[in-house]
């Protein structure tokens, strides 16, 4: 996979529907490509932080990724958890999209701080 100041390729925009998501992973870190409701292309840690369950395996609803094991639901934008089991945040990643191609940058996003 070619990697550039966006990041690395990682799959065509089209492989990931609405309300689904895609596991990738980019320079060695799981990711979780997420398409929500309204079409928009997130990027989260595939991992849940509350036990090493993929995330995209989960369920993809509105702007929010459930872990399909612990009912977990985490936001895309920010990576907060807003329900339990889990109650720390998953990294967020920019996405950039150029000519049909998703590309990530493993760079996390900060994400506020759990309250």
């Amino acid at each position: 996979m070619a990697t550039t100041p966006m990041g690395q390729r990682v799959c065509a925009e089209a492989d990931v529907s609405v309300s689904e998501a895609l596991r990738v992973v980019v320079d060695g870190i799981p990711v979780a490509v997420v398409r929500d409701s309204a079409g928009q292309l997130h990027a989260l840690g595939d991992t849940c932080t509350h036990g090493d369950i993929s995330l995209a395996e989960g369920f993809v609803e509105d702007d929010t990724l459930e872990c399909w094991a612990h009912g977990s639901k985490f936001e895309l934008t920010t990576g907060k958890p807003l329900t339990l089991p889990a109650y720390e945040p998953v990294p967020v990643f920019p996405v950039t999209v150029v000519d049909g191609d998703v590309w990530i940058d493993t760079t996390p996003v900060t994400a506020p701080p759990v309250a």
